[in-house]
């Protein structure tokens, strides 16, 4: 059974419906741990830095965008933490599910076409090459 989940969200509807998947997930686990994981990206927060007021209105401003997700584990009383991270989201995510002990990583797909992820390269394709447990890529 599993014990530790590992969801990456970024606030969009890609992250809420594997939100989803994980409470479905978790549901039929008694005892289950739900780790909701944010990177701040390193290319967007200097401009995220610049638009702001201080830094407490930044932070707010990011767990906006998790509000969904966490009301999907609230919803269905699964208990969860949220971690937020800074890097680039996909080697972050890689770097930290590979030195925690998890039992699966659940992330969204956004849906890029060959070409753009050919050229770019997309999260949760590195996440799933690289990422040492089983990784649950949603559409």
């Amino acid at each position: 059974m599993l014990k530790r989940l590992i969801v990456a969200a970024d606030g969009s509807n890609n992250s809420l419906r594997a939100a989803e998947k994980a409470a479905l997930l978790a549901q039929m686990s008694e005892g289950i741990e739900v780790e909701i994981i944010y990177v701040v990206d390193f290319s967007k927060a200097k401009s995220e830095v610049l638009q702001s007021q201080n830094i407490e209105e930044l932070e707010a401003e990011r767990r906006k965008k998790l509000i969904p997700v966490e009301e999907v584990f609230k919803n269905a009383n699964i208990s969860h933490t949220l971690t937020m991270l800074h890097g680039d989201p996909g080697p972050a995510i890689v770097e930290y599910a590979n030195k925690s002990s998890c039992d699966m990583v659940i992330v969204g797909s956004r849906g890029l076409n060959t070409l753009q992820e050919m050229v770019l390269g997309s999260v949760s394709h590195k996440v799933a090459k690289r990422v040492k447990a089983p990784v649950l890529i949603v559409k």
